[in-house]
């Protein structure tokens, strides 16, 4: 029972140990006897739970003749007097346990400080050491064009690492509810939902589909009253290359034969047919777009969003499990077929999402959109200028345009020319009310305004009768030789300034933009008076940047970058549709839609029509209102009734 007896047994297990081990153990023994010491003394005489089956089970003890010490050895009955009580024994087990896991933690935190040690090491000097090893290794023994060669690659990836990281997407600012929360605070936001889900009972049709909970996706939010996400296409991994990771989608056999009878229902114009082919297939790509876009021209912008909404759902649903586009690293091309709805479905989400207000999180998307495709075959990098103002990222944006294509080549567009002029403007101004005094190397934002203005001096005019800026000062401006020419008479650059003005007209809404355009036109006046030589070499430049005689960007158009919607009344596009009576009895089968155009006589000769009908059929001419449709107004006007009803109760 005394602490002899302990230590003895202690020492009999640490003569069994390493020596290594024995080290380890002296560092701790002292402390470990003085806690020991420590609950002994606070705890007094204690109670060994054992000693109250001793009275009972002593005689059958006794007949045993053998016990088992704390270390695994059996001894004879009669060696029982050199041996220690139960409890010390129990509290001999329990140190060395309490050491052992003592010992471990210990390992462990020495571990992981190394560990810690090793992450912190900065990855400047880690890129640093493996430039060495590849430029000393190529000095020894790769030729002078090998070495090139390699240098060549290493340059061309870290200016795609500076790309895909500048287009890294924040998935907090994706959700435009959120954003509508910050900007008018959560209430109003709440009393806004429901009076709109009250107001508008075509919306919450159908209710929850049996207590299914849609899946969480990361774009947009599911509604409860959504279809479960039917699995008729995904996506697969095709190969890596050059840093990137390359993905199309596959569809099934059930997907295809949706998309060949929504081919036949767009040939002979029928929005019913479309409509069926929903009813079958509710997550079919094509028919959301065609819906989304139908809704918006009738002015039902709501209803539209929500079909784009769905859209984006499916789309990632479908996503590989390694794909990751938020961070950049990504390609889809966008000259695959199939891989064509994510980006009309993204274009239009951000379209939508710029309508409400929430530009931050329409800079998300834009930022996605561009970074699934280099070649930006939707024209977000002439967008993404003006949601960034919009949402007074001024310091991105200036990174940006020195990252996206590390030659500084953005500032010639026409966007990014005026655009990093207010930039400039506005970080200058933040910085004079915060009273910072830091020496920049950038120029002023009154010099990047004058080198826009002479650059594209077209667009000032038609800034001047678009916004409109109606001061006597802008008649004299534009009177100038400069500033009075409407075209420049380069296909590409026309079509881009067209694009700017219509896009970002809305900024120069604010006076002290106005200001700051005015000012830099006038001191070119002034300047142009001693030196006419120097708009003949911003000229030069410009012929030389944009140098093909054809329309690179004829596939942007102009009014998708418009803010202004044209609308129309349903009552109006209804004598211009053309149904066929097969496709309103639901999705035809293989033989109804190879046949779909036989005998049917579409709207294809356009002599001795109005000009009015073959636009609206151009932009979207399947509009036609039938007995199904009439029957679903019922069915809304009586849930309107009962909606009523309930109100008034």
């Amino acid at each position: 029972m005394s602490a002899r007896l302990l230590k003895k047994v202690l020492k009999e297990q640490e003569q069994k140990l390493p020596q290594h081990v024995e080290e380890e153990e002296e560092e701790e023994e002292e402390v470990e006897d003085e806690d020991e010491d420590d609950r002994r003394l606070n705890s007094g005489p204690s109670i060994n739970p054992f000693d109250l089956l001793d009275d009972e089970d002593g005689h059958v003890n006794d007949q045993e003749g053998e016990s088992e010490t704390a270390d695994g050895s059996l001894i004879g009955s009669g060696d029982k007097q050199n041996l220690p009580e139960p409890k010390p024994s129990m509290e001999v087990v329990l140190t060395s346990n309490h050491k052992s896991k003592k010992k471990k933690k210990k390992k462990n935190k020495e571990g992981s400080s190394a560990s810690t040690h090793e992450v912190e090491k900065p990855l400047d000097e880690i890129l640093e050491t493996l430039f060495l090893d590849v430029n000393a290794s190529n000095h020894q023994h790769v030729p002078e064009k090998a070495k090139a060669a390699v240098d060549s690659r290493i340059r061309d990836n870290l200016i795609k690492r500076s790309a895909a990281s500048v287009l890294q997407v924040d998935p907090k600012y994706l959700n435009a509810e959120n954003e509508l929360r910050r900007i008018f605070g959560s209430k109003v936001v709440k009393s806004f939902e429901k009076s709109n889900q009250t107001g508008n009972s075509r919306q919450i049709r159908g209710g929850r589909r049996g207590g299914y909970n849609p899946r969480k996706t990361v774009l947009v939010t599911p509604s409860d009253h959504w279809h479960r996400w039917d699995g008729s296409f995904c996506m697969e991994f095709l190969e890596v290359k050059d840093g990137y990771r390359y993905f199309r989608y596959v569809h099934s056999s059930s997907y295809s034969q949706a998309q060949s009878a929504f081919e036949a229902a767009k040939a002979i114009h029928d929005i019913n047919a479309i409509g069926n082919v929903l009813a079958y297939h509710p997550y079919h790509l094509d028919s959301l777009i065609t819906m989304a876009d139908y809704f918006k021209f009738v002015g039902e912008h709501q209803m539209s969003a929500e079909a784009i909404s769905k859209c984006l759902y499916a789309l990632e649903c479908a996503w590989h499990p390694t794909f990751t586009p938020l961070q950049g690293n990504c390609q889809l091309k966008f000259s695959d077929e199939k891989n064509k709805p994510l980006f009309t479905a993204l274009f239009a989400h951000m379209k939508n999402m710029d309508r409400r207000g929430c530009h931050r999180s329409a800079l998300e998307v834009c930022k996605l959109l561009l970074s699934l495709d280099l070649d930006d075959p939707m024209g977000a990098k002439f967008y993404i200028d003006y949601l960034s103002l919009r949402a007074e990222e001024y310091a991105w944006l200036e990174q940006f345009s020195e990252d996206y294509q590390s030659d500084n080549s953005l500032w010639l567009f026409p966007n990014f020319s005026y655009s990093l002029a207010i930039c400039r403007f506005n970080l200058e101004k933040k910085e004079s009310e915060e009273g910072a005094r830091e020496v920049t190397t950038k120029s002023s934002s009154t010099d990047l305004m004058k080198q826009a203005l002479m650059l594209h001096p077209s667009v000032l005019k038609k800034l001047v009768e678009k916004v409109p800026l109606k001061d006597q000062a802008w008649t004299g401006i534009v009177k100038h030789t400069l500033f009075r020419v409407d075209q420049v008479g380069i296909p590409t650059l026309d079509h881009l300034i067209n694009m700017y003005v219509e896009t970002n007209y809305l900024i120069w809404r604010l006076p002290d933009l106005q200001k700051l355009l005015r000012e830099a036109a006038q001191e070119i006046i002034e300047t142009l008076k001693n030196n006419s030589s120097e708009a003949k070499d911003w000229a030069c430049v410009r012929k030389e940047a944009f140098s093909s005689e054809k329309n690179e960007y004829r596939h942007l158009m102009v009014l998708d970058f418009s803010h202004s919607v044209p609308t129309l009344p349903p009552e109006n596009l209804q004598p211009f549709m053309v149904v066929d009576p097969r496709m309103r009895d639901g999705i035809p089968n293989e033989g109804q839609v190879a046949n779909a155009n036989d005998g049917i006589h579409a709207f294809r000769d356009v002599g001795d029509r109005n000009a009015l009908v073959v636009l609206l059929e151009s932009l979207l001419p399947w509009v036609h209102y039938g007995d199904a449709n009439r029957a679903a107004e019922d069915g809304d006007n009586q849930l309107d009734g009962h909606d009523r009803g309930d109100e008034q109760q």
